[in-house]
């Protein structure tokens, strides 16, 4: 399956955790697929429920990340770390990309510039957006 990617854009993650919750500007909604909200209960002994909200029109996600009360964060951000990194959703490793369907049917990669590591770092090539694009398979039988 083909995809289409931004050119010429630079990525270095700033370490800032603004991905992990809502700004200002901008209600964050951490979306989970259930095999996903799986593995993170299987590897950290906490239900589903305590960390995630089922959610409807948003297949293939079904759940959504419950956020602290005071900093309207991502429950498993300590210090602007996550703590279950390698577990880490879908979306969180996608981030700041995204991946939509065109009208046409096709893959296509978009990013947000309100990260502030775009355009830091080193240009991306395609390898790149095709290790990402190669993790839907085996997360979402795509």
């Amino acid at each position: 399956m083909s995809f289409n990617y931004p050119r010429n854009v630079r990525f270095r993650c700033q370490k800032c955790a603004i991905c992990c919750g809502d700004t200002e500007t901008h209600v964050r909604h951490i979306l989970l697929l259930k095999s996903e909200a799986e593995r993170i209960t299987e590897a950290t002994s906490r239900p589903i429920r305590e960390f995630s909200l089922a959610i409807k029109g948003h297949a293939p996600y079904v759940l959504e990340m419950i956020k602290t009360s005071e900093e309207r964060k991502c429950v498993f951000l300590e210090n602007k770390c996550c703590t279950i990194y390698p577990l880490r959703p879908l979306i969180c490793m996608f981030y700041p990309f995204e991946l939509k369907i065109t009208r046409n049917g096709n893959h296509e990669f978009t990013y947000t510039t309100e990260c502030p590591g775009i355009n830091k770092g080193k240009r991306l090539t395609k390898d790149y957006f095709q290790n990402l694009f190669q993790q839907l398979p085996r997360l979402i039988g795509f």
